[in-house]
């Protein structure tokens, strides 16, 4: 579809629409002329690459960002939203990747947060709980609306998200990423209340870099690209693998690059029989020098705290650590870091990153004494030429090593941290989901960057819960079920199945 072609069809009259809107920010183009609408009880996704304007787009429809040009109409009238609450009082509600609760308030209190009702003095509190369970009960939700958020799981802290948009009568629902963080049984209940509030008449707007699972609940597509949109189309008139072309602008031949990296037959890291604290069983695992070794396994079935327990970040009760032939002890992260183990969380915005000092600090927090003078003090023009050589070698997009590692796209934010532990020349780096929330070019540039690294002669472990992602990116794969591996397979002579049978447990190593 050309860029210039009408979005709407004849006579369809769209709930919203977003004409020639541009955006700068610094003097740099955002956004650049783009269409966008929306019908009722419709399901409209939004794609496109880290850095093509999706967000900037959805900013400016839910009043947090001024348009430096362009319309907005609503309901056949124009309108201006000076902000979140003039967009909310129109129900144009965007619900963040972040969600935007109050851990320790209750599910009521976040839900009418600024609007509790009175009676004079007084919050309602009846009134208030009844308002709440009846927003609950429209999703489907059996949460109590006394209940403190803190206490709730992501999945349901969204459903609270969605029940606060329906207490101001949403008519108009943006969802960034509300899958990123849920199980296949959580993105099932979101997806069945996403098909309510669509019969209900509510339009939604929905982005996400998960393709593959959009063709459950969207029915278009607009696909945005280095701040202009591509085309829009009916979603099941289309192909995902057309959608990646649309975002990238070329053909992509495969998902996965081609492996250089030829592991040798040296081990690099040996764990013996390590136990964490109330887990019974002792893991064993090697890792051998420039081989990526996947970890797979279902949730809760102890990648992660595996990872964790060698980097020191939960204790250990029993188990030896072998890095290069000599014997370790670690008992904190410090002591691993300086033995040349990284773990790189999955969530690297809370764990990973200081994300709001500039990329230069980043990547040296890791390793400050190679940049620090004898008296202590940071010699900044050394920091930032090390922080540049990593901006250029990782291909990192970002303005200047000066700007805040907050303001980039989710993959070069991934590339920072790597750079952070490269820069402290780290030997074992541990990947936990280093792809979750990053779209399919990124992706592509990060799977690059995990054969370069194993092409060094580093070893890597990605843990990953995309099971294409395992088998199309290790040389070895570690299954885990129930806090202990239950089978180390050959990537090249396994297949999906097999795994899966391992990881549920009904096939075992021993």
């Amino acid at each position: 579809m050309r860029p210039d072609q009408s979005i709407a069809p004849a006579g369809t009259s769209p709930l919203l629409q977003l004409r020639g809107i541009a955006k700068r920010f610094a003097g740099v183009s955002a956004l650049d002329g783009v269409d966008f609408e929306l019908r009722a009880g419709e399901v409209h996704a939004v794609c496109g690459e880290n850095g093509a304007g999706k967000s900037t787009l959805m900013k400016v429809l839910a009043g947090i960002h001024a348009p430096d040009a362009g319309t907005i109409v609503f309901r056949g009238e124009l309108v201006r939203f000076d902000g979140v609450q003039a967009a909310a009082a129109r129900g144009v509600v965007m619900i963040h990747q972040e969600l935007n609760l109050v851990p320790h308030l209750s599910v009521a209190e976040n839900v009418y947060l600024g609007r509790e009702p009175r009676r004079g003095w007084f919050i309602d509190r009846r009134r208030l709980h009844a308002d709440t369970r009846r927003c609950l009960d429209r999703l489907g939700v059996a949460v109590r609306p006394e209940a403190p958020v803190a206490g709730l799981s992501i999945a349901q802290q969204q459903m609270v998200e969605i029940a606060k948009a329906l207490s101001i009568d949403a008519t108009v629902l943006i969802m960034d990423e509300p899958t990123s963080s849920l199980t296949g049984t959580e993105t099932a209940q979101l997806f069945a209340v996403v098909r309510q509030l669509r019969a209900q008449g509510v339009g939604i707007v929905y982005i996400s870099h998960r393709l593959d699972e959009m063709a459950a609940i969207v029915d278009r597509v607009t696909v945005l690209r280095d701040g202009r949109r591509v085309a829009t189309e009916d979603f099941a008139a289309t192909r995902v693998d057309r959608i990646v072309e649309q975002m990238v602008g070329r053909p992509l031949e495969a998902q996965f690059p081609p492996r250089s990296a030829v592991p040798s037959g040296e081990t690099l890291l040996r764990v013996r029989g390590l136990r964490r604290r109330g887990v019974a069983d002792a893991v064993d695992v090697e890792l051998r020098r420039g081989e990526i070794l996947g970890f797979a396994g279902l949730i809760g079935a102890g990648r992660t705290e595996f990872a964790r327990a060698v980097f020191g970040a939960d204790p250990v009760e029993a188990g030896e650590i072998e890095l290069e032939g000599r014997r370790l002890r670690i008992r904190s992260p410090r002591e691993a870091i300086a033995q040349g183990i990284a773990y790189l969380s999955e969530d690297r915005k809370g764990q990973g990153l200081a994300i709001d000092l500039p990329v230069a600090h980043n990547i040296s927090m890791a390793h400050l004494a190679a940049v620090c003078s004898r008296l202590g003090f940071i010699r900044r023009a050394d920091e930032e030429a090390a922080a540049q050589g990593y901006v250029e070698s990782l291909a990192i997009r970002t303005p200047g090593v000066r700007q805040r590692a907050r303001l980039l796209s989710g993959g070069n934010q991934q590339k920072v941290v790597i750079a952070k532990w490269l820069f402290r020349r780290s030997r074992v780096l541990f990947f936990d989901e280093p792809t979750r929330g990053i779209d399919v070019a990124a992706k592509f540039a990060i799977y690059q960057l995990l054969d370069q690294l194993a092409a060094q002669g580093i070893g890597v472990v990605l843990i990953s819960s995309e099971l294409p992602e395992i088998l199309g990116m290790t040389d070895r794969i570690a299954v885990f079920h129930a806090g202990r591996i239950t089978g180390v397979l050959e990537t090249r002579h396994t297949t999906q199945e097999e795994v899966m049978q391992y990881a549920s447990g009904r096939r075992n190593l021993h």
